[in-house]
């Protein structure tokens, strides 16, 4: 009886399998649980070490970014420092009020004309310079990527100081000039007309060494290969510079094109430093603009609509920019 029991259980267990002689622990289901808890350990330790991050974005981005679009339909004013729920809701009136504002118009305007003036100018510089320093300059090349890039990381005060001497009417570097071939030099910053393009000036010569570095990055991507190649067949200098570089270099040229109308869109230490957006208004920006209504006069909800428009556009210009991008490196 004995030995029969035996035999039984010794041919259950052949057609169980070698795998049942196993702990349940050290089977498929033991190792899918072991993955679970070490995962489970990582995701805990990824967002332990993300606290603090989370933490600084959520009191001084997020929130203060939903109270400003909360503001906005509001009426949010000095009154209502110390007792914020009592501003009274408006509605979209903070909104249409802008659009029959002659300042705040004017202040588009003057922001457009800075865009579309000053963008150009430096990514077209950008590009020739960093064309030369990258190819056509063999000498003391460290020296004038330093030169170049040094205006921007030099505080806007300074610049400031530099460019009022530089276009003082008096007393300037330019003045100096005129007066050297007999002829009075204008005054830049005291002009309707000269103003703006004094602003524009200084801006592209702050911007230029960052859009420099990025296209130096890009044209030493371009693979030494193609242009080998196109040499080969004969090209020129400008036929290789339209037929290969450009059209290599064009996500570095959009990206570029993207980050600096992004920082003109919001221009605001240049006329904020050099003219208060004077002389009647011809330098005021969208963002000088915001910051008077808002810490001038305490008008925030209207400060806040202000630079919700001004969000709207910057997203539009940017998505724009990205689908072109995107288009055209398939």
């Amino acid at each position: 009886m004995r030995t029969m029991t035996s035999r039984a259980a010794e041919s259950a267990k052949a057609q169980a399998g070698p795998g049942t002689s196993k702990s349940p622990a050290g089977g498929p289901a033991g190792r899918r649980g072991g993955r679970k808890r070490s995962m489970g350990v990582q995701n805990l330790a990824g967002w332990l070490f993300s606290t603090p991050f989370l933490v600084l974005f959520l009191v001084f981005m997020a929130f203060p970014i939903i109270a400003t679009l909360v503001m906005s339909f509001t009426d949010f004013g000095l009154r209502n420092v110390t007792h914020p729920l009592d501003a009274e809701f408006i509605g979209l009136d903070n909104y249409v009020k802008l659009f029959g504002d002659e300042k705040f118009l004017k202040s588009l305007f003057n922001t457009a004309y800075f865009v579309v003036v000053g963008v150009p100018l430096t990514i077209g510089l950008g590009l020739v310079v960093a064309v030369l320093l990258n190819n056509g300059i063999d000498r003391a090349r460290t020296f004038f990527r330093v030169g170049f890039y040094a205006p921007v990381v030099t505080t806007i005060v300074a610049v400031a100081v530099v460019w009022r001497f530089v276009l003082d009417p008096s007393d300037g570097l330019i003045a100096g000039l005129f007066s050297e071939v007999g002829l009075t030099a204008p005054d830049f910053l005291g002009s309707e007309t000269l103003a703006m393009p004094s602003m524009i000036a200084m801006a592209v010569w702050r911007n230029l060494g960052t859009v420099m570095v990025l296209f130096i990055a890009g044209l030493q991507a371009i693979p030494t290969e193609v242009r080998e190649a196109a040499r080969l067949d004969g090209a020129g200098t400008w036929q290789e510079f339209r037929g290969i570089t450009v059209p290599l270099l064009r996500p570095t040229l959009l990206y570029a094109t993207v980050i600096t109308t992004i920082g003109y869109l919001n221009v605001f230490e240049e006329p904020f430093v050099m003219t208060q957006g004077g002389p009647s208004d011809s330098t005021l920006t969208v963002s000088l603009n915001m910051y008077r209504e808002g810490f001038n006069f305490f008008h925030m909800g209207y400060a806040s609509a202000m630079a919700y428009v001004l969000f709207v556009v910057i997203m539009g210009i940017t998505v724009l920019q990205l689908r072109l991008l995107k288009d055209n490196t398939k």
